[in-house]
């Protein structure tokens, strides 16, 4: 296991530098865990506690469980303090372990240090203080970093723990670290997998692959942010006026009230100028307001003669203005990392004067076809034949996720030849659909191949239509070996695959909008699966495809979303309620 210590004299900053180097790390997809030397007073809940009156009346452990987390509390009684070798023991694997005290062990530490602490506390002789982390400049025999600038600090850590072999440059892609071989393995003695479970895995095991570039703000629709953007200016910059009117400082209460006019007027882009005390000036709609002006009254409400404006109150003081930056002020955060960017956001991003911005580059999803029985669409084919329907929709839906499709075509049964198409695949892309050849029959070359590899998961899922569907890693890159059946195809990639390939490419993780409407039928559902129907709203109820059948792929088309059913036994009748997905919610 990877151990690497933060250590400083009190109040020198090592647990500001700890946690801004947690979440500097994880962001980056390695997993971390943390031990903490704490002082021999400290306690973990407090007084008054369930937990708390348990250990407080003598057991020797406590486990402290919810449904978010647990912690299992050990009292010593009076026994000697286990050592740090013990206590990470205790820990599950995970890529590092950061550790903050026990100065004097012997794994590798990084001090944090601030003037006021006094002198660094390495010792003579000592070399596990491999780095120093300061907020003045020293002069040391180790390198030396910024106490805040995390990055290096986790840069200099990983590398040290050869997590990473070469320094990250400035805007320099980032390589994400590779996946894990184990990471769509299932527990032992698992054979049928809840579909909730199996996302709950892809969700925790997964991990960005794109690297990241930067480019002008007007290039960047639909791509997903790698960085949160700050805005460059105010929005609006300057105060203005919301309608076309009259200007004037303060507001007016009950009765006619007179004001004269000054030459001129304002519209949008003019400069702002002046305006005296007691006088108005024309003004026009998104028009910087003039010194002096901090109310708007509408022209429809006034009259003018003479270079006078005349005008029934009362009108409250900023009345039909905007203030300067109520939008968005400079600085602000706007977007944040994983952000995919579409017209509303790069209306904010003009807006607030940014110019270019750190994106995630496409994901690049590969997509073969598998299977002997396979035809290209529109040339000739007999009667034992088909037409491959699913390469077409795998593709089409992988641009519609926002991602760069790659037709990688499609493979005979044929082990020699597919394992040489998945070789050439992890080459050019990020992630491999495959459909058909996924379960365990002696032709679903994929799952063998996978498992020939040490790297495949033949996932039972609890899920119609579908069930097998066979996960693994391919030289590295993640593969989605789904069924051959295009319903079966669509509906595993729409709800394990859009989520999944989502985090790969920097999005993060996002469930569909489901929304809960009135059946326009009936249906007695068996306890176990988590069903999907095909399924469209008409006025105001959902209706589904009249066959459940999974070659019936006009349903696809017919349909508009998804009705989901979850495992339980359900007798629907018309006007139960049940959750609608539309296609949408899918590719939005």
């Amino acid at each position: 296991m990877r151990v690497y210590g933060v250590v400083g004299w009190k109040n020198a900053g090592k647990t500001g530098l700890m946690e801004r180097l947690v979440a500097e790390i994880t962001g980056r997809g390695f997993t971390v865990s943390t031990v903490k030397h704490a002082h021999h007073s400290f306690d973990v809940d407090h007084p008054g506690k369930d937990s708390h009156r348990h250990r407080i009346a003598g057991a020797r452990e406590v486990l402290l469980a919810s449904g978010a987390r647990f912690a299992l509390m050990h009292e010593l009684r009076g026994a000697e303090e286990p050592p740090l070798k013990a206590q990470l023991a205790r820990l599950s694997p995970v890529d590092l372990v950061l550790v903050e005290g026990y100065k004097r062990d012997a794994h590798p530490k990084v001090e944090a240090h601030r003037a006021e602490t006094g002198n660094p506390l390495i010792a003579p002789g000592d070399n596990t203080v491999r780095a120093v982390a300061a907020d003045v400049p020293l002069t040391l025999d180790r390198p030396v970093f910024d106490l805040n600038d995390t990055k290096a600090v986790a840069d200099f850590i990983l590398r040290e723990v050869g997590l990473i072999t070469t320094p990250a440059k400035p805007e320099a892609p980032l390589a994400p670290p590779p996946l894990r071989n184990d990471c769509f393995a299932l527990p032992p003695g698992v054979h049928w997998t809840p579909v909730q479970e199996a996302l709950e895995m892809l969700r925790g095991r997964l991990h960005a692959v794109t690297e990241q570039e930067t480019l002008p703000v007007a290039q960047a629709g639909g791509r997903v942010l790698a960085k949160d953007v700050t805005a460059i200016r105010a929005n609006p910059p300057l105060p203005n006026t919301a309608v076309d009117g009259y200007g004037f400082a303060g507001g007016r209460g009950e009765g006619v009230h007179e004001l004269p006019l000054v030459q001129g007027r304002a519209a949008a882009g003019d400069r702002p100028g002046a305006v005296p005390k007691g006088q108005a000036i024309r003004v026009l709609t998104g028009a910087a307001l003039p010194q002096g002006v901090d109310t708007v009254i509408l022209q429809e409400d006034v009259t003018t003669q003479s270079g006078v404006l005349r005008f029934n109150g009362p009108i409250k003081q900023g009345a039909n203005t905007r203030k300067a930056g109520e939008d968005v002020q400079a600085g602000d955060v706007i977007l944040a990392a994983g952000t995919r960017i579409g017209p509303a956001e790069l209306a904010l991003l003009a807006a607030a004067g940014v110019a270019e911005v750190r994106l995630c580059k496409r994901l690049k999803v590969g997509v073969i076809s598998t299977g002997d029985e396979l035809v290209e669409m529109g040339g000739p084919a007999h009667d034992a034949q088909i037409y491959d329907a699913n390469r077409p929709m795998l593709l089409h839906l992988a641009a519609s996720f926002g991602h760069e499709p790659v037709d990688l075509g499609r493979v005979a049964d044929d082990r020699s030849a597919l394992r040489a198409r998945l070789d050439a695949a992890a080459q050019q892309v990020d992630v491999i659909l495959t459909s058909g050849g996924a379960s365990a029959g002696e032709e679903d070359h994929v799952s063998a191949l996978l498992t020939e590899a040490g790297a495949m998961a033949l996932w039972r899922i609890a899920v119609k239509p579908g069930r097998p569907l066979a996960l693994g890693l391919w030289h590295g890159v993640p593969v989605f070996g789904l069924p051959g059946n295009p319903v079966a195809a669509l509906v595993c990639t729409l709800i394990f695959g859009r989520p999944a390939m989502g985090l790969l490419a920097g999005a993060g993780w996002h469930e569909p909008q489901g929304f809960d409407v009135p059946a326009a039928f009936e249906k007695r559902k068996k306890p176990g699966r988590r069903e999907y129907l095909r399924a469209r709203m008409r006025e105001g109820r959902v209706e589904v495809f009249a066959s459940e059948g999974s070659g019936r792929i006009s349903g696809l088309s017919w349909a508009e979303g998804l009705v989901e059913l979850d495992e339980a036994a359900r007798d629907i009748q018309p006007g139960d309620l049940v959750r609608f997905i539309p296609y949408g919610s899918f590719t939005g």
